[in-house]
């Protein structure tokens, strides 16, 4: 991130505590729907993970795991390997999708046959099943909504009906963080928030921070008029399960495609009938957007409503959805076969960019 007043200085990470003009940070995205496209971004953000003051490494002792996004393009993956290989001089590399390594995190925990991964993070939302280790492509479903569109509409929603707060992704960012769940009954929902006084559960005040005493704001109950304190708020009433709501309707701002439990069927109807009830039975949810409070049940309750009667259904959220893919390659560094995986220094200057392309199904 930058901030408006120190346009120079990029922050990087936890570097984020030290920016003083905290409401005039702004994002610098390398990734675009989830594709890396701003190289110099990345590179910066590279080479601040390898530093002395985060995480010091040695590319000639340890082989190296990086995550890419499922279809790549190729001139990303050549770009990525040259990168690694030539300037960080890697010794051995592993390209692999983030879905593979929270697949092989399961699996290592439940010695499943076949699992469903559902991946909800901050550009899309993916859906892969996996049959005895491998994907099944036929059964791939990616939605484009995920954390950005979340808040972006949240901020077009607050800029309309109280502040303009269009230019604070940041702030906006944790405002959904902190504030949003997602319905069981959005109908009902709906009607609690239509109501005055005390009857309304769901309305609150969100405080937003001022940079001196609030670092970050905070939901709280609504004040009485005559207790009003001098702290600047936005009022959240529907706003706060409408937002998620996106990720089961994503038609409901134009995006003409399926929410996640429609999605989910229908990648199992993809997939061949003897691996359907195995699916079923192991769908795990990981990622940002996994995080809102009601997430998992309401996949679980859309799901089992779509699905025949006979079959079980069972939904796991992640233990840290944040974190599940990263454990997932902590446990395939410790696999006997691993440096089978990989592509080493060597393999690469022999035969250069037709390696880059090379997929490695785990």
């Amino acid at each position: 991130m930058k901030a408006k007043s120190e346009r120079r200085r990029p922050f990087i990470g936890s570097q984020i505590d030290e920016c003083r003009d905290a409401s005039g940070l702004y994002y610098i995205l390398p990734f675009q729907k989830g594709f890396l496209v701003n190289w110099d971004t990345q590179k910066t953000v590279w080479d601040y993970i390898f530093s002395k003051e985060c995480c010091p490494v040695n590319f000639s002792e340890v082989p190296l795991i990086i995550t890419e996004p499922l279809f790549n393009f190729s001139s990303i993956q050549e770009a990525m390997t040259e990168i690694f290989f030539e300037e960080y001089e890697c010794q051995s590399l592993l390209r692999i999708n983030a879905t593979d390594l929270a697949e092989y995190h399961y699996r290592k925990l439940h010695s499943n046959e076949s699992t469903l991964v559902v991946d909800s993070g901050y550009s899309f939302t993916y859906i892969v099943p996996y049959i005895k280790g491998k994907k099944y492509k036929e059964g791939i479903r990616r939605i484009d909504v995920g954390g950005k569109v979340l808040t972006n509409h949240l901020k077009e929603i607050l800029s309309y009906r109280q502040l303009n707060v269009m230019d604070e992704t940041y702030v906006i960012n944790q405002v959904k963080e902190d504030s949003c769940f997602v319905s069981q009954d959005f109908m009902g929902d709906m009607e609690i928030a239509k109501k005055k006084g005390s009857e309304n559960t769901i309305v609150k005040d969100y405080v937003l921070p001022d940079y001196t005493t609030i670092r970050r704001g905070y939901l709280r109950d609504i004040v009485k008029p005559d207790e009003d304190l001098e702290q600047q708020t936005l009022r959240l009433n529907n706003e706060r399960f409408s937002i998620p709501e996106l990720l089961f309707h994503p038609s409901d701002v134009g995006i003409p495609q399926m929410g996640i439990p429609e999605a989910i069927i229908n990648s199992i109807d993809a997939c061949p009938e003897e691996n359907k009830e195995s699916l079923l039975e192991n769908i795990i949810l990981y990622g940002g957007s996994t995080l809102f409070p009601g997430f998992r049940d309401r996949v679980f309750n859309e799901v089992r409503a779509f699905a025949l009667d006979h079959y079980d259904v069972n939904v796991t959220l992640a233990e840290n959805p944040l974190t599940y893919a990263w454990e997932g390659g902590k446990h395939i560094f410790k696999d006997p076969e691993f440096y089978s995986f990989c592509m080493t220094k060597e393999e690469y200057e022999e035969e250069g960019r037709a390696l880059a392309f090379e997929r490695f199904d785990i």
